[in-house]
């Protein structure tokens, strides 16, 4: 599903606190991931943006184009209750993202949907 589509299967998600724990998540294929987590509901999800494209301006500014929010793909991977649960269960998250194919370390983490 979209990110829009996510917000709004359930409003839950759009009013409550987010935690961002990096965007550099990879699979083998070396697509990006940003990993975040929903106070309200407890879940961790991924998200999977297109690349970003550089534009440049008449004046030869360069800048990144925004995604379009369709673009941006979205799975829960996880339901932790508590942000404390999940700060165990991601102790060294920094580490791990940053090593090739990172998206395994989190199936080792939270199962079959990562």
């Amino acid at each position: 599903m979209d990110i829009e589509e996510f917000y709004e299967a359930n409003e839950k998600r759009r009013d409550s606190a987010e935690f961002e724990f990096g965007s550099e998540w990879t699979d083998s294929a070396g697509n990006n991931y940003e990993l975040s987590w929903v106070e309200d509901t407890g879940e961790l999800y991924l998200m999977l943006g297109p690349e970003a494209a550089i534009g440049q301006d008449p004046f030869g500014d360069f800048s990144v184009v925004p995604e379009e929010v369709g673009e941006l793909h979205v799975v829960v991977i996880a339901n932790v209750a508590t942000l404390e649960k999940l700060l165990f269960s991601l102790e060294d998250w920094e580490e791990a993202m940053a090593q090739p194919d990172s998206l395994k370390w989190l199936h080792e983490k939270f199962g079959a949907k990562a």
